[in-house]
């Protein structure tokens, strides 16, 4: 069973509906068919295994502003936790080369595709980061958030149950579900963009980016010192 947490304060006034990306892009939170388009996975991974700690990593991209103590405290470590890795991947060696990588007329657009492309090698090599299966990581996951839909924004809670209906964390393995993502997003940003066919670049640079991908998570697990129970790639 599932922990739930005490709901936060009435008035607390730190939801937002943008999501942000490692490179501070601002996004809508989901794409239109309710699944989120960025870096959940990663997130998740990296805050250790507290339930309300995995739940703040979820929220961190809806909350703003100071943390106040109307959060618990553990999801309030969770939401932090979020700020500081998205603080630490802007200035990481590999998340940089990455973008570098990419097509330079996707311009902020490449932040974008490289944290959608980590979450899907993170994904596919689950098994050399973790010792739970993905398939039940995730369903742990899905318990959390359907045990403590009162504290996730409205828009979160309305998109829940087709999250939960795709298995959004385990479908990242998948090239063509990491296809309808991008194409979703494109059609979401303002301005025209090259991201709808982002599939094709990720496959294009496919060994670069993974190789860049486990280089970013040697430093990143060793800044922030994961859970004891993950497993040594």
């Amino acid at each position: 069973m599932a922990v739930r947490f005490s709901n936060r304060l009435k008035g607390h006034g730190q939801t937002s509906r943008a999501s942000k990306s490692f490179t501070g892009k601002r996004l809508g939170p989901h794409t239109s068919n309710g699944t989120n388009a960025l870096n959940h996975l990663l997130h998740l991974y990296l805050v250790g295994p507290h339930p309300g700690a995995r739940l703040g990593a979820l929220l961190g991209d809806y909350v703003k502003g100071p943390l106040d103590r109307g959060w618990p405290e553990k999801v309030r470590h969770g939401i932090a936790h979020h700020r500081q890795l998205d603080r630490f991947a802007e200035t990481a060696t590999a998340f940089r080369r990455s973008k570098k990588r990419l097509n330079p007329e996707l311009r902020h657009c490449r932040g974008i595709l490289v944290d959608i492309a980590y979450d899907h090698f993170l994904a596919t090599n689950w098994d050399s980061y973790h010792s739970q299966p993905l398939e039940e990581f995730a369903a742990s996951i899905h318990l959390i958030l359907q045990a403590n839909q009162s504290l996730l924004p409205l828009s979160l809670r309305n998109h829940l149950p087709r999250m939960l209906a795709a298995n959004w964390l385990v479908a990242l393995r998948n090239l063509d579900h990491i296809e309808g993502i991008l194409q979703r997003l494109a059609a979401r940003l303002s301005r025209p963009n090259l991201l709808a066919n982002g599939k094709e670049e990720l496959l294009r640079h496919q060994q670069g980016l993974e190789t860049d991908f486990t280089a970013f998570m040697l430093e990143a697990r060793h800044f922030f010192r994961p859970s004891p129970s993950d497993s040594q790639p």
